[in-house]
């Protein structure tokens, strides 16, 4: 269902005209009071856990509390019209990723521009998906599961976490790769998809390495390859879809900061300095990675990183979900 752009507006925070030489004088004392970061999430999840352990070192740099607001609603698009209506002083900021910054914008009415209306700060972390399938599947590799797959075509089934969901989306971009199509089987959560894949009840899908490996370790599923250029730091022996036969099948759940359209250059700067401060931090770092987070490399850290990171992102991924025609739920 798609909300209504005044039921957005009602729940987001309108942002007053700032003179000049007002914000020239605001950015150069900021920051002054505690600094809000609006994520649109339950506590708990992985956009969550991120930006609190990014947010508790970012205070050490700013001098300021860095408290970290869950705004839950849509997907994520209530608290990201909250962060985008917000004055741009650099007190409020968004804590996003690539559902709510990529994906929402093709599968709702938002009454913000994903690109428009935001400053980009700092990309912060991602993470690969691994193609994984039960363990009863034959193929020893991602090309044999390929050839597997087309044997099979008309009764592989493929488990989805919903509408949108990485695991969705990315079935998509593997179809349009390979000329499959998948019979689709959707479940209300990773959990579910993970359960059912493990009791054979499913033959394949594109799942987080951080939940995954446990089971592909005790053998109870089989992972062919990672969805990125790179091997991951947590499964260095799972080959890229590169080296496996199935290059640029990349999908990535990444996460960023961003600060409402306006927001002063120099605030901008020190929030990012910040965030590469926190993100050069052994403790974060480790935290981070046992999370199965990637931490991006310095010169990837910068906003204007971010900004073509995030174009680019919206330029790959709606085109493939507009021609499904997904629709939230």
């Amino acid at each position: 269902m798609k909300l209504p752009r005044r039921a957005f507006l009602q729940l987001a925070t309108g942002a007053a005209a700032v003179p000049a030489v007002s914000r020239i004088t605001m950015a150069q004392a900021y920051p002054t009071r505690p600094i809000t970061i609006v994520v649109g999430y339950a506590a708990g999840g992985p956009t969550d856990t991120r930006t609190r352990i990014i947010a508790q070192y970012m205070k050490a740099s700013l001098g300021q509390s860095v408290v970290v607001e869950n705004i839950t609603g849509a997907s994520g698009s209530i608290g990201t019209a909250r962060a985008a209506r917000a004055a741009p002083d650099g007190y409020t900021i968004s804590s996003g990723d690539w559902g709510t910054h990529v994906v929402n914008g093709a599968i709702y009415t938002l009454p913000y521009d994903l690109l428009r209306d935001f400053e980009p700060v700092a990309l912060l972390s991602s993470t690969p998906l691994l193609v994984i399938t039960k363990s009863a599947v034959p193929a020893t590799d991602l090309k044999e599961l390929i050839a597997w797959l087309k044997a099979n075509k008309d009764k592989v089934s493929y488990g989805t976490s919903g509408p949108g969901s990485p695991s969705q989306v990315g079935a998509l971009f593997f179809q349009k790769m390979t000329g499959m199509q998948f019979q689709f089987v959707p479940y209300r959560g990773g959990s579910l998809v993970l359960q059912d894949l493990i009791a054979g009840q499913i033959d394949l899908t594109l799942g987080a390495a951080s939940t995954a490996l446990p089971a592909v370790r005790d053998g109870k599923i089989k992972a062919y390859a990672v969805t990125s250029n790179v091997r991951s730091a947590m499964a260095p022996s799972i080959p890229t879809v590169d080296e496996a036969g199935l290059p640029g099948l990349y999908v990535s759940l990444w996460g960023g900061l961003w600060a409402p359209s306006g927001t002063p250059k120099a605030i901008i700067g020190k929030l990012n300095s910040a965030v590469v401060e926190a993100l050069s931090d052994p403790t974060v770092r480790q935290r981070l990675a046992d999370l199965g987070e990637e931490i991006p490399a310095r010169e990837l850290q910068t906003p204007e990183a971010l900004a073509a990171h995030h174009k680019a992102e919206i330029e790959k991924w709606w085109p493939i979900i507009k021609a499904a025609n997904i629709k939230a739920e």
